[in-house]
């Protein structure tokens, strides 16, 4: 385990717009071993509710408030396979409440919510939609309906079962309809072979907000593995296109994740900000290059990025990147896009 390091610019306010809160133990119990990479990240902080959340975000860095993200947790059972996606929002919800009661400092976790809704219901979505909004009040600000595949299946490991070519399914497309109805966010996770589908996706729906999570989650294991330089110019030259749609922003982090392989083993803390930010300075910087930070955000997505290390040592990285960037540019990418594309700029002073 590498040393602890000191926080890096500790007083620059940080909204965490990408964060899960669960608890997978009954499930992560299931799989056999060897468990796959993923699996095993997961297994490590396989219960991460508020107290696991409310140390990593004072462990130094100045988090001011965070946008919780649909995860599959604490689903509601009793009402039904479509609607019980309702039972996470009023979880992350309670969590809101609990942060903004001010007993746990300055931190407001959940100030945003991302649920999920299978939009593969077509217009019946938009019921679950509404159901969603009463759940969260004005706390929900949209929905994922990650569309991760690919066809090696040692990719994603057997956690993941979205089917190919979801974003351009039209069953689909008419569920995604309704989130522009209700002035509804869209966050898409795809891999990087997929960035296609996010491109037309947005192409046909020019108006709705759409936030890339993880940079387009380059692929870094199985039959990727060894093969980032391979595959980095197509990787860049969808960005830049997939920028070119003025309706979608990225999140700049999710690199540590095992499937892009950056860094190829873990979970470890024995790899320090330093050789992080070096190993996603190519990505990271393209993607600024091509959404500017009015467009872009820094994001933890913890716990699956404890692939790389602690939470700690992930901001410090990302911080490093951002270290030539000038005051208003770093407001944005840490604090201040997030707050406008998700809506919360009302609660926070990013001074």
């Amino acid at each position: 385990m590498s040393a602890r390091e000191d926080i890096l610019d500790p007083d620059l306010p940080i909204i965490d717009p990408h964060h899960h809160l669960w608890d997978l133990r009954p499930l992560i119990a299931v799989f056999p071993e060897p468990r796959h990479p993923f699996i095993e990240t997961v297994a490590r902080s396989a219960h991460y509710t508020f107290d696991q959340f409310l140390a990593d975000t004072g462990s130094g860095h100045r988090i001011v408030g965070t946008v919780f993200m649909e995860c599959g947790a604490f689903y509601d059972a009793a009402r039904g396979e479509a609607m019980k996606v309702v039972g996470e929002v009023e979880f992350a919800r309670g969590v809101a409440a609990q942060g903004a009661s001010g007993l746990y400092g300055e931190v407001r976790p959940c100030a945003g919510i991302v649920g999920h809704a299978d939009l593969r219901l077509g217009a019946e979505a938009g019921a679950v939609l509404d159901a969603l909004a009463q759940a969260g009040g004005a706390r929900f600000k949209g929905i994922r309906h990650a569309g991760a595949w690919d066809a090696d299946p040692q990719v994603l490991g057997p956690a993941f079962h979205h089917p190919e070519g979801l974003y351009r399914d039209a069953t689909f497309r008419e569920g995604f309809a309704e989130l522009g109805k209700r002035g509804l966010s869209f966050d898409a996770w795809v891999l990087e072979p997929q960035l296609g589908d996010v491109i037309d996706l947005a192409r046909a729906f020019p108006d709705q907000p759409i936030v890339l999570d993880h940079c387009g989650t380059p692929l870094g294991t199985a039959c990727y593995a060894g093969r980032l330089d391979e595959y980095f110019e197509r990787w860049r030259a969808s960005i830049r296109d997939l920028a070119a749609c003025e309706n979608v922003v990225v999140k700049l982090g999710g690199l540590a994740m095992s499937f892009c392989g950056m860094p190829p083993k873990g979970p470890t803390e024995s790899v320090s900000s330093h050789d992080l930010a070096e190993m996603w300075r190519p990505y990271v910087e393209t993607c600024i290059e091509a959404f500017s930070p009015d467009r872009a955000m820094f994001e933890s997505n913890y716990p699956v990025d404890k692939w790389a290390g602690s939470y700690a040592t992930l901001w410090n990285a990302l911080k490093r990147l951002a270290s030539g960037s000038s005051e208003a540019e770093k407001r944005a990418l840490f604090a201040g896009t997030a707050a406008r594309i998700y809506d919360i700029e009302h609660v926070f002073e990013l001074t």
